[in-house]
């Protein structure tokens, strides 16, 4: 284990974080919020925001993922999404919807630039939605605009947990290409 250089908790808490914030949209299982968890924990993530009847912590199921995630990485509760996304507004954040819908724009036809408004310094929010019904329409309509991940087969659905792993990767590495452009 001391080959793999990982971070105690107080080390992963004063650490940098890439300007990204995970919002889960009324999301039903816990596993998937375990994962998402664990996936920002790995990216290190600034936060999630658990929406509506999304499940929080302490919870075993969410901790049978999370693997103690819910230690390190830094979450807030609201009771609505749409009162997520506002503070988040507030805060001078992007807000992006992870959802096939009109106007979307394919995940690997994004930029950082693109996602902040071509202010470089600007954070970014993503939205997951619920399991079923997706992202609250008039989350949809407050967020900057949508990404979609590219599919090629029949189902043309992922489970959150997994598009948390695509989106946030994507996003994590344009972070760090857009840090490497301002040195």
């Amino acid at each position: 284990m001391d080959e793999l250089n990982r971070k105690t908790v107080e080390e992963f808490k004063r650490s940098d974080k890439s300007p990204l914030v995970v919002v889960l949209d009324n999301v039903r299982s816990m596993h998937n919020v375990g994962s998402v968890f664990r996936t920002a924990d790995a990216f290190l993530i600034e936060s999630i925001c658990l929406c509506g009847y999304t499940p929080r912590p302490p919870h075993r199921d969410i901790h049978k993922t999370a693997l103690g995630a819910t230690e390190t990485v830094h979450w807030t509760y609201y009771s609505s999404t749409m009162e997520a996304v506002g503070a988040l507004k507030a805060e001078g954040y992007s807000i992006w919807a992870v959802e096939q819908a009109e106007g979307s724009i394919e995940l690997d036809k994004l930029s950082w630039a693109t996602l902040t408004g071509n202010d470089s310094m600007r954070k970014v929010a993503v939205v997951f939605g619920n399991e079923v019904s997706g992202v609250e329409a008039g989350v949809l309509e407050l967020s900057n605009g949508g990404i979609e991940i590219p599919q090629s087969g029949m189902k043309h659905s992922l489970n959150i947990s997994v598009a948390a792993g695509i989106v946030l990767w994507e996003l994590v590495k344009m972070v760090k290409k857009n840090e490497t452009a301002l040195k």
